[in-house]
């Protein structure tokens, strides 16, 4: 296996590994939040979260739908704190609006993800689901081993090299 294709296929386990994500919001008046929010993903990569309408951050996007996605290898498990294994998406944020069929499915995802704490959340009405659908982003694996994803192609990885 050359040493693109290992890289390829270790890109392609990183994310069904997390059950939830760094998310990185802005507020309308331009202020930065960092949270987290469990996740399900599709085969298109595009992340689900679901949300209470009272957080911070679902305010921050109802105000500025981009979002930073990160997704980060735990430091136990990290060789070199400096060079944790990571996973970054820039994305734009769309509300899944409620009791549609695509509602549906994506939280009986959760639902088959998590277990009974979503029968719960699925009666609280200020609980959303947004769509975080990637328009680039970046995978590191080490010291010079960062790769470039295109949102044209959310498969392919091109490596960073220095010039």
């Amino acid at each position: 296996m050359s040493e693109i294709d290992k890289v390829q296929s270790e890109y392609e386990s990183f994310l069904p590994r997390f059950k939830s994500a760094i998310i990185s919001t802005v507020s309308e008046q331009g202020i930065p939040n960092a949270s987290y929010a469990p996740f399900v993903s599709d085969e298109s990569k595009n992340i689900y979260i679901y949300v209470s309408g009272l957080a911070k951050h679902t305010q921050n996007l109802y105000a500025n739908p981009h979002v930073s996605v990160l997704l980060i290898e735990d430091e136990s498990q990290s060789k070199q704190i400096f060079a944790r294994r990571r996973l970054n998406f820039d994305c734009t944020a769309t509300l899944i609006e409620r009791d549609t069929n695509h509602w549906l499915t994506i939280v009986d995802q959760f639902q088959a993800r998590f277990g009974e704490i979503i029968g719960v959340l699925r009666d609280l009405p200020d609980f959303r689901i947004f769509q975080l659908t990637p328009d680039a982003g970046r995978f590191v694996i080490g010291f010079g081993a960062a790769y470039h994803i295109n949102g044209d192609n959310l498969n392919q990885l091109v490596q960073i090299r220095s010039e």
